[in-house]
């Protein structure tokens, strides 16, 4: 079993930048692929980030690109999101998800993932 625990969330101003953390503990290992997804009221949970081991990571939509960057430190088994030039459209519960996947590869479909954080919400005012 992995637990995960977001933190970070917060309310900000347009343009503004936020960094979540996601702490795991439990039976985490080198071979896990830890991901963000997002869900905004009245719409599905969307793809953000997935980042492996060696720290490859691949983006969800053209304009998360260049503004939202993932990260991990494999000794803390911590995940970051790096949130910058934040929209109101980033508005959002932001959850982390893991899962075993020794090849590396990186997953982007919810039903992928075996483990959930709560999530965090991210608030962003015009």
């Amino acid at each position: 079993q992995v637990q995960l625990v977001e933190s970070g969330g917060g309310s900000v101003q347009t343009g503004g930048s936020l960094k979540l953390s996601c702490a795991a503990s439990g039976r985490t290992n080198m071979h896990y692929v830890m991901g963000w997804f997002r869900q905004a009221p009245g719409k599905e949970r969307e793809f953000v980030a997935a980042i492996n081991y060696d720290h490859t990571a691949t983006y969800g939509a053209d304009s998360l690109k260049g503004r939202f960057a993932a990260s991990r430190d494999n000794v803390k088994n911590t995940l970051y999101l790096q949130m910058n030039s934040l929209k109101p459209e980033d508005t959002a519960v932001y959850y982390c998800a893991a899962v075993w996947a020794p090849s590396g590869r990186l997953m982007q479909r919810q039903d992928e993932y075996d483990y959930w954080g709560q999530g965090t919400q991210v608030t962003v005012s015009s």
